[in-house]
């Protein structure tokens, strides 16, 4: 159904072209836009008999009505005050533009209930087809979903903006499944890597978040090319913002097809993890390093353990970093110098992660 703020942006655009005041009230003779302001309340019942008659518009009491209607009943009526030859021409224009414009959103309506089914797997691969040629939605292009998470005013809407980066109806698709995300079905160019598809993503969290001062996260599933195949991107989403939560907090966009060994882990058995973890480290518990130690280690990896860039980044002293590295090795019994054992750590703390994860969710 047409929003009330649109409708009223209708009435008040038509009346700085016509110089006529014009209200309209929904089937219940309730005023929902109007260029007047007071909307006169002893006129219900003459709406109520006009809704009611089967004149498709009249005159009475110095003030024109006309029906707007769906399937062939009355959704709203359109009321101008004056008599004359002109008064009754505006009426006829704004009724066609109303009835235009809830044509408009009742096929973005059918467009926005065809890609929820489609995402929540609730179509038969005929039915699919079908209804995509019907909307006229394309089958054989290129798609990725993107799953964008934020907390906004409750005067901001942040579907609407997201709809105005993404303007063309036909080919990008903006909704949502559930209250804590909102879905887009980007189409994609032939030549669009991942990349353009990441650069997207960082356009919605910058947009988002100057806009609406708000934090986003965004998650994006893998790319696509046939229309049957946007659920697997909508799960693949789902799951990389899963994953990404667990082991790549800190970052506000999450590609599935860069998840690497994140995606693995979540897989596993939490039983099979426990056993690892004993196996590994032995009765140590990785709740006893400290903070410092954690940004030494996460340092030393993201140097590709390079001993002189991490200490340099560190700020401290060469032998400050290998006091920490040979006291880690103590206590876990692996040297971070070492690529096989840094491997084996680095899986170590992601287990812990994930595990932690899950311990918490049981709660």
């Amino acid at each position: 159904m047409i929003t009330n703020q649109a409708l009223q942006n209708t009435v008040d655009g038509l009346k700085n072209l016509t110089r006529k005041d014009i209200t309209i009230v929904d089937r219940e003779g309730k005023a929902v836009a109007t260029t007047e302001l007071d909307h006169n309340p002893e006129l219900q019942p003459i709406i109520e008999a006009f809704i009611n008659s089967p004149a498709e518009n009249q005159l009475v009491q110095g003030c024109q009505y006309f029906k707007v209607f769906d399937n062939s009943l009355a959704e709203y009526v359109i009321l101008l005050p004056g008599e004359d030859e002109d008064t009754y021409r505006v009426g006829k224009i704004v009724s066609f533009h109303v009835q235009s414009l809830m044509m408009a959103y009742k096929e973005r309506f059918d467009r926005d209930n065809f890609i929820k089914n489609l995402l929540l797997d609730n179509l038969l691969l005929v039915d699919i087809y079908s209804r995509a040629k019907k909307l006229r939605i394309d089958n054989d292009t290129k798609r990725v979903v993107y799953r964008i998470e934020t907390i906004l005013d409750p005067d901001m809407n942040a579907m609407e903006i997201i709809r105005g980066i993404f303007p063309d109806k036909l080919r990008d698709f903006v909704t949502a499944v559930d209250e804590n995300s909102i879905i887009l079905v980007k189409e994609l160019n032939e030549r669009d890597s991942t990349n353009e598809i990441e650069h997207i993503a960082k356009t919605i969290v910058d947009t988002l978040s100057s806009e609406a001062m708000s934090s986003v996260y965004v998650a994006i599933g893998a790319i696509v090319k046939d229309l049957k195949n946007v659920s697997n991107s909508f799960k693949e989403a789902r799951l990389a913002q899963e994953v990404g939560k667990i082991f790549e907090a800190d970052k506000q966009i999450v590609n599935y097809e860069r998840l690497g060994i994140g995606r693995l882990i979540y897989q596993l058995p939490i039983p099979l993890c426990r056993i690892f973890i004993n196996e590994m480290l032995q009765g140590f518990s990785i709740d006893d390093i400290d903070e410092e130690m954690f940004t030494t280690v996460a340092k030393f990896f993201e140097n590709d353990l390079n001993v002189s860039e991490t200490s340099r980044e560190l700020f401290i002293h060469r032998n400050t970093l290998v006091y920490r590295l040979d006291k880690l090795q103590k206590m876990t019994k692996l040297d971070l110098r070492k690529f096989s054992d840094a491997i084996t750590f680095k899986i170590t703390l992601m287990v812990s992660k994930y595990l932690q994860h899950r311990e918490h969710q049981a709660f």
